[in-house]
């Protein structure tokens, strides 16, 4: 990736010690502007602090674009609401490894290809006999892509020649290790992809069919499906994705780097959201539903409680996500006619929020994980699985940008530097001085 044409004639002035310094400026395509502080520790002498990287950009990607303050989400220049209604999720998979939205010819290869590495060798199904009873879905999930290197070791020598094949695999294979993590987890026989399925359809099968009660594929909650995969496509350089990057910058393959991804989003102020929406759900009802009490809480200032699912670290107004998967959970709780308390509940606090002045002055409108928890729990899927959804959305995103970084020219291996807070030089002193 070429960043000359980016670099603007002004420069930025930085003094230090009573020296000035120029940085160079790069506006990207957007508008938004960033100072180049490569060379500043070579120059200086100095390094920045930033805790979380918040103010840090650690590459120049052509993937997503995301506006926190205008509501904006657009995947290689396409808004997120004509991809999420107008596409499958194959689809917007394809778009974002290969940058381009594909042909009739493209799309049928590539499904070729999900379907030709639909299967999982035989030898990894026994692995999941192996896993303690109850063990959490993320971690099988990370263990199993992570093995997948050693059954599949054809971009050992050049990571790019292949990369469609890995890709189709990876996105195939690790919804074929979901369902059969699930299957084990209740003990069931386990339902292998079928050919004349398509990609959430398949998904779905193998999750709930069982030979005393076949799976009957309902259209629109596959269509539920797709859109939810589609929304959580990619986010740029959120924590999992940026692990992706940091562990392939090392030159590590495309599936342990995957796999270092799903460990991230494993964490609950990442992937875990929607569960912890469910599970406060829960609380408020096994408390008598009371759900006014709780708003009141999150008022509080001095209540550490907050309401899992309103409000985003990065979007400062709407979440565009959420506008479409609100529709999309009205549309599949209708189909299935589903009555159920806790959906009940959770549709009462998002009226009472939507209208309640603290809410709306803070901008803490609902979330996509306020909607996508409820939205898998009406279709079926369990609260620990909750999070392997997220990673089967998020895993063509992680493909495109450990292929970006694998294809620029600027690439560095990740080294972040930091500012030393312990102890200073002392003397060593010997066993036998030290006391008892």
């Amino acid at each position: 990736m070429k960043l000359e044409k980016y670099y603007a004639p002004e420069k930025a002035r930085l003094i230090v010690e009573g020296r000035e310094y120029e940085l160079p400026i790069l506006i990207g395509e957007e508008g938004e502007k960033a100072i180049d502080i490569s060379k500043l520790r070579s120059n200086t002498g100095y390094i920045t602090l930033d805790y979380g990287y918040i103010n840090t950009g650690s590459c120049a990607s052509a993937i997503t674009y995301l506006d926190g303050d205008r509501g904006i989400l657009n995947y290689r220049g396409y808004p997120i609401d004509d991809l999420a209604e107008k596409c499958t999720f194959v689809e917007v998979a394809y778009l974002l490894v290969h940058g381009s939205l594909p042909t009739v010819k493209q799309l049928k290869h590539f499904s070729g290809l999900l379907n030709k590495y639909a299967l999982i060798h035989e030898d990894m199904v026994h692995f999941f006999d192996r896993f303690p009873q109850g063990s959490p879905p993320m971690s099988i999930l990370s263990s199993m892509v992570n093995a997948l290197s050693v059954f599949y070791p054809e971009m050992i020598n050049d990571p790019l020649l292949q990369i469609d094949m890995m890709t189709a695999r990876l996105i195939s294979k690790v919804r074929t290790i979901a369902a059969f993590s699930y299957k084990k987890a209740m003990g069931h026989p386990l339902v292998y992809p079928r050919h004349d399925y398509s990609y959430c359809a398949n998904f779905l099968n193998m999750m709930f069919h069982t030979s005393v009660a076949p799976y009957e594929v309902n259209p629109v909650v596959v269509d539920v499906l797709n859109k939810l995969l589609i929304l959580h496509g990619d986010h740029e350089q959120n924590c999992s994705t940026s692990t992706v990057r940091l562990v392939g910058s090392a030159h590590v393959n495309l599936y342990a780097s995957i796999s270092a991804g799903i460990s991230a989003l494993w964490g609950p102020l990442h992937g875990g959201a929607n569960q912890a929406v469910i599970e406060m759900l829960e609380r408020i009802q096994h408390e008598g539903g009371n759900y006014r009490k709780y708003i009141e809480k999150a008022k509080d200032p001095n209540d550490p409680f907050r309401l899992v699912g309103f409000g985003h670290r990065v979007y400062k107004n709407h979440d565009p996500r959420s506008r479409i998967i609100k529709k999309a959970c009205d549309d599949v709780l209708g189909a299935l006619r589903i009555t159920d308390p806790l959906l009940d509940l959770a549709k009462e606090i998002e009226e009472v929020a939507l209208t309640d002045p603290y809410f709306i002055e803070r901008r803490l409108y609902p979330n996509v994980d306020f909607y996508s928890g409820i939205i898998y729990k009406a279709i079926g899927i369990p609260k620990d699985m909750f999070t392997v959804m997220f990673a089967l959305g998020r895993l063509p995103g992680w493909i495109a940008h450990w292929k970006e970084m694998w294809d620029d020219a600027n690439w560095r291996i990740g080294r972040p530097r930091q500012i030393y807070v312990g102890p200073v030089t002392r003397p060593f002193v010997p066993m036998e001085e030290r006391g008892e």
